[in-house]
């Protein structure tokens, strides 16, 4: 699970999700909005760093 800095709307849920489901390894990304958190299954070992990485690129921050 990820707390996730910045998601404001809709449009944001969407976009974490989709940059999350592009980490290769991360499966059933789920994003909620009300809380700013973002869970997701491992199919493999999955760095830290990639994921805030993607995040990154999206706009957002990992809190």
């Amino acid at each position: 699970m990820a707390t996730i800095k910045g998601m404001t709307c809709g449009h944001c849920v969407m976009a974490v999700k989709k940059a999350l489901m592009n980490v290769e390894g991360l499966t059933d990304v789920q994003v909620n909005l009300e809380k700013g958190e973002a869970s997701f299954e491992e199919e493999r070992p999955v760095a830290a760093d990639l994921i805030r990485e993607a995040l990154a690129k999206a706009g957002y921050e990992v809190a």
